[in-house]
C-alpha cells in the first residue's frame, strides 16, 4: 500500500457531457494533489483505455475512475460491471459520479462493486466542492494498491 501525497495521480474520468468534463477537469486543477486527467467518452473508450487496446496503447493504469452511469456505447454500470469482474482491474477504486439520485442506481452500482456513488450537485460551486473532496479523500487521505 502507499499514499499519494507526494506522486502525481493518474484520474480516469468517464464522462460524455462536455460540460461535465470541463467543469470536473478544472476542479481538479484547484486542488492542491499533482494529477493527470485522463478523459474516455463512454464504457467502451474506457475499458481500451484500461486495457492498453485500440488507441490507448500507451494509456497509463489510473489511481482512480470516475464515472458517468448514463453514456452511449457502454453505459456506467456495463463499464463497472466488467472492470470489478476482471482481476487486473477490480482493485482501481470506481467512483459513480452521476446526476441521477434514484434508490435502484445507487443501490445497483453497489451491487456492481462500486467504491462509492456522488450525485452530481447542480449548483457550480456546489460540483467544484464534490471534486475537490474527491480529490482530497482519494487521492490524499486513502491508501491505494499500487498499480499493476
Amino acid at each position: 500500500m502507499y499514499t499519494t501525497y507526494n506522486k502525481k495521480c493518474d484520474i480516469l474520468l468517464v464522462e460524455d457531457n462536455p460540460g461535465d468534463i470541463r467543469l470536473t477537469v478544472e476542479a481538479f486543477k484547484e486542488g492542491e494533489i499533482k494529477h493527470n486527467v485522463h478523459v474516455t467518452r463512454n464504457g467502451l473508450e474506457a475499458i481500451n483505455f484500461l486495457k492498453k487496446t485500440e488507441d490507448y496503447k500507451d494509456a497509463v493504469t489510473p489511481d482512480l475512475i470516475l464515472v458517468d452511469l448514463n453514456m452511449p456505447i457502454m453505459d456506467g454500470r456495463e463499464f463497472l460491471k466488467e472492470v470489478k469482474q476482471d482481476s487486473t482491474l477490480k482493485k482501481i477504486p470506481v467512483c459513480i459520479l452521476s446526476t441521477s439520485s434514484a434508490e435502484t442506481d445507487v443501490s445497483d452500482s453497489y451491487n456492481l462493486y462500486a467504491n462509492s456513488y456522488i450525485c452530481k450537485p447542480m449548483q457550480l460551486n456546489d460540483y467544484r466542492e464534490v471534486v475537490r473532496t474527491v480529490q482530497k479523500y482519494w487521492l490524499s487521505t486513502v491508501n491505494l494498491p499500487e498499480k499493476s
